[in-house]
């Protein structure tokens, strides 16, 4: 049996549709950047406590219109991209995919973890922000907790909050909601 790897070439770019030849229950994050495969291990209990319980108070808040969703869900902006933020908002009329989201988030978060801190801040900051994501949320579970948000201002993000410990974090974008990073983690 010919395996995927050997039907590509080294050299060939990944593309969203090599995506469904992974396993999907085999608990690893398969994303692309630029064509390039970035495979994570599934996250801890810990990151997970985290998400749910900020899923919970952003579902609160959200408008009728909007829609939340946790990983994993594909934001595939193009062909050789694919992320799958902890959490997203996107518009509900952008909804017409059910495999995968295609226009710009309106708030991605992305929980970090010892083995994501660096592409979350670095790559995943640049990706989302060059795919016209809204708002980006980084929320830090370890050493406060805390939570930068930036939005998106003339194609660069401009950090619009940030709060540790017991601070009431006031956001607009995409929606008002209040965040305060040490009732996050579980």
């Amino acid at each position: 049996m010919t395996t995927m790897q050997e039907l590509r070439r080294a050299t060939d770019p990944w593309t969203v549709d090599d995506l469904g030849q992974f396993p999907e229950s085999d608990g690893n994050r398969y994303e692309l950047v630029d064509g390039m495969l970035i495979v994570s291990p599934a996250p801890r209990w810990s990151h997970q406590r985290v998400s749910r319980k900020l899923l919970y108070v952003l579902e609160d808040a959200c408008p009728a219109d909007l829609e939340l969703f946790y990983a994993p869900v594909d934001w595939q902006p193009d062909d050789h991209n694919s992320l799958e933020p902890d959490l997203l908002v996107v518009a509900k009329k952008d909804l017409v995919d059910e495999r995968a989201i295609h226009r710009p988030l309106r708030l991605a978060v992305e929980i970090l973890s010892p083995s994501s801190r660096l592409y979350d801040t670095k790559v995943k900051f640049a990706k989302y922000a060059e795919g016209g994501v809204a708002s980006y949320w980084i929320v830090d579970p370890d050493g406060g907790p805390s939570i930068v948000a930036y939005d998106l201002v003339d194609g660069d993000y401009v950090e619009v909050a940030q709060g540790s410990g017991d601070d009431e974090i006031r956001l607009e974008r995409p929606y008002p909601v209040t965040v305060t990073p040490s009732a996050l983690p579980g």
